[in-house]
C-alpha cells in the first residue's frame, strides 16, 4: 500500500502522484469556468428581484420563485406580463411554455451524468441553460457532473441573495418606473434569451414570435400575446417543410429532365450509325 503525506495529503507512490496531478489539472479548469458562469448570470438576480417587486410582489414572493421556480428567463417572463396587467393564470402558463426546454436538457443530462436515483430529483431542480451549457461541455462524466454542480450550487445561492437585495432595494425606493429601473427585467430578459439564438431556424422564430406578439398586443388581454407568440414555432417548422419539399420536388423533376435528355441523346446517338449505314448501302 503507497504511504501518504499526512501534512500535504498527497499520495507518495508515482502513479497515484501523477493521478491526482490529472485529476487536479482537470477539477481546476472545471470549477473555474462553472464558478465564472454561477457569478455572471447570479448578478442578474438583482434586476429580477427590482422588477418582481415593480409588478407587484412583495421581497418574500419574490424571493420564494427564485427559490422553487430557479429558471430565469421564465421568472422574468412571469414577473414582465404581471407588470403589464397580465392575468396570474396567463402569466404562469407563458413561465411554463419557456421552461419547458429545460426537460429536453434533463434528457440528455441523465444519460450524460448518470446520477443516482436518490440524488436525480435534487438535481432536476438544478437542470437549467447554465448547467446544462457547462455540463455538456466537459468531456467525461467526472467533469460533467462537477460543472453541473459547482453551476447549479453558486447559481442557486447567488441568485436567491441577489433577488433578495433586488427586492428589497426596489421596496425601499418605491416607484420603480420613476428610477427607470422598468426596463431592467426586459433587457435582462433579452440577454438570456440572446445566447439561445444561434441559427437560421433561431432567428425566424424570434423574428415571427416578436411579430406575432407585437401585433396582437393592441387586441388581446395583457399576457395572451406572449402565449400567441409560442404559434411562432410551428409556423417556422410549417413554412421551412414546405419550402423543403418544393426544393426536393424541383430537384427530382430536374433529374428526370436530365435523365430524359441523356436516354434521348443516347437514342439519336444509336440511330445515327443506322442512317449513315443505310445511306451507303
Amino acid at each position: 500500500m503507497a504511504s501518504a503525506d499526512i501534512s500535504g495529503g498527497r499520495p507518495q507512490d508515482p502513479q497515484d502522484a501523477r493521478r491526482h496531478a490529472r485529476a487536479t489539472g482537470v477539477r481546476s479548469p472545471v470549477v473555474r469556468d462553472a464558478l465564472g458562469v454561477g457569478v455572471a448570470v447570479g448578478l442578474s438576480g438583482f434586476a429580477f428581484g427590482v422588477t418582481s417587486a415593480g409588478s407587484g410582489l412583495t421581497v418574500l414572493q419574490s424571493c420564494a420563485l427564485s427559490l422553487l421556480a430557479f429558471t430565469g428567463a421564465s421568472q422574468f417572463a412571469l414577473v414582465s406580463a404581471l407588470a403589464g396587467g397580465g392575468s396570474p393564470v396567463a402569466a404562469a402558463v407563458g413561465a411554463v411554455f419557456l421552461s419547458m426546454r429545460n426537460a429536453f436538457y434533463g434528457l440528455r443530462l441523465s444519460q450524460l451524468l448518470a446520477l443516482p436515483r436518490a440524488v436525480r430529483p435534487l438535481a432536476a431542480h438544478f437542470v437549467i441553460d447554465e448547467t446544462a451549457a457547462v455540463a455538456l461541455a466537459q468531456t467525461g462524466r467526472r467533469a460533467a457532473r462537477l460543472g453541473f454542480a459547482v453551476t447549479g450550487v453558486s447559481l442557486y445561492v447567488l441568485w436567491g441573495l441577489t433577488t433578495f437585495l433586488g427586492a428589497l432595494g426596489a421596496e425601499a425606493i418605491g416607484d420603480t418606473d420613476t428610477w427607470g429601473l422598468d426596463a431592467a427585467g426586459p433587457a435582462v430578459f433579452l440577454a438570456l434569451l440572446a445566447p439561445m439564438v444561434r441559427t437560421a431556424r433561431h432567428r425566424a422564430v424570434a423574428a415571427v414570435a416578436v411579430l406575432l406578439g407585437l401585433g396582437l398586443l393592441p387586441f388581446l388581454p395583457a399576457g395572451v400575446p406572449v402565449l400567441a407568440a409560442a404559434l411562432a414555432v410551428p409556423t417556422v417548422l410549417y413554412v421551412e417543410g414546405r419550402v423543403a419539399g418544393r426544393c426536393a420536388a424541383g430537384r427530382a423533376a430536374r433529374r428526370d429532365r436530365g435523365g430524359r435528355g441523356l436516354g434521348n441523346r443516347e437514342q439519336g446517338g444509336r440511330a445515327q450509325p443506322n442512317r449513315e449505314e443505310g445511306e451507303g448501302r
